[in-house]
């Protein structure tokens, strides 16, 4: 592979990873919510008031007469009877609300749905809060699409030259390198993105950046790489099934007689369709990778290690827990893919043959 074809590759990632990051920022946070500690759950209704309304129900139920046959002391006795029966009810609830949090069910059972959540972002920190931590996102997902895409386009080059030519080994091999490449050059990028998504104040990424230094150091933000080399799993699958289902439209476009080196719009919708394909499998299979991270970089030291995350997530909430949040990394990943794929597909296209048109016109 050519230098010119390593800056086509380079320069189709990063405004490809730059596409799909805007489009679906407000899915990204909403999900990031989901999968944190916290979550997002519906308020629980408020207690029942044992102040006006419970005086008001009393003095209704004490006729006048009999209010001034018996005088104040029977009124305030009455009021009091009933603020002590208020008191055991409160106290019931609060322990019921208790007992079911201790069963791992209250979460689940108030657990917003993403409209609600959405809703629920913008009622209480403004519209602003679903864009947060896209600053990072546009910082980080350039380089890091840029630097996967160029090593994974250099490794399946070099491996195609020692093993058989674009063999599953061949696009796994090169999906494993350019993951463990990206995740350990763009980690503290998305450290920093994903503590502003978590935060409910308005702070800015220098500020939290300065707040992570200060606390951790460089360690700190590094703090979830592990879970970010699992989920290298996840990358595999995608692009080794991305990759097959390519050469399967491609080979029954060859037996239709179809063959042609310019690019139609169906091919770009049939790229479209097999990256998100490819990418809801792979989610499915790899997701709890992703819990964990999110959990390895809240804010707190209940979650040390990658497997002690999950042991704890799945202890204390079931398998629910670690698949918390999957229908919106679907909903979100989809969109995502396909336009991230569809671009890199155009980008390397047109730039391709841009050059060489150029190159030819020039000798």
């Amino acid at each position: 592979m050519s230098q010119r074809d390593t800056a086509i590759h380079l320069v189709a990632g990063g405004v490809a990873g730059t596409a799909g990051a805007v489009v679906t920022c407000p899915l990204e946070v909403v999900k990031t919510r989901l999968q944190s500690s916290k979550g997002v759950v519906i308020p629980p209704p408020p207690p029942p008031s044992s102040n006006t309304t419970s005086s008001k129900r009393v003095c209704s139920k004490i006729p006048k007469h009999q209010e001034a046959k018996w005088g104040y002391r029977r009124t305030m006795g009455a009021m009091f009877a009933y603020s002590k029966q208020a008191d055991r009810m409160l106290m019931s609830y609060n322990y019921q609300v208790q007992q079911c949090a201790r069963a791992g069910h209250a979460r689940t059972a108030q657990r917003m749905s993403l409209i609600q959540c959405i809703r629920y972002i913008v009622k209480n920190e403004g519209a602003r809060a679903l864009f947060k931590g896209l600053g990072p996102n546009i910082v980080g997902v350039a380089p890091s699409r840029a630097i996967y895409f160029c090593t994974y386009s250099q490794a399946k080059a070099i491996l195609n030259q020692h093993i058989p030519p674009d063999t599953p080994i061949v696009h796994l091999s090169a999906a494993s390198a350019a993951g463990f490449v990206s995740c350990t050059m763009t980690n503290p990028i998305w450290f920093v993105k994903t503590r502003l998504q978590l935060d409910g104040q308005n702070i800015t990424a220098l500020e939290c950046i300065k707040r992570i230094y200060a606390k951790h150091g460089i360690k700190g933000f590094y703090k979830g790489i592990t879970a970010s080399y699992m989920g290298i799993s996840e990358t595999v699958v995608h692009f080794v099934l991305y990759e097959g289902v390519k050469a399967r439209l491609m080979a029954a476009r060859s037996k239709d007689g179809v063959v042609s080196d310019t690019r139609s719009p169906r091919d770009f919708l049939e790229f479209m369709a097999a990256g998100a394909f490819s990418k809801t499998i792979a989610s499915c299979i790899a997701y709890p990778h992703e819990v964990a991270r999110t959990r390895l970089r809240e804010e707190g030291d209940k979650y040390r290690k990658f497997w002690q995350t999950l042991h704890t997530v799945w202890m204390e909430e079931g398998y629910r827990g670690v698949y918390r949040g999957l229908g919106t990394q679907l909903v979100r990943q989809i969109p995502n893919t396909a336009i991230m794929m569809s671009t890199y597909e155009a980008v390397v296209y047109l730039l391709t043959t841009h050059f060489n048109s150029s190159f030819y016109e020039n000798t």
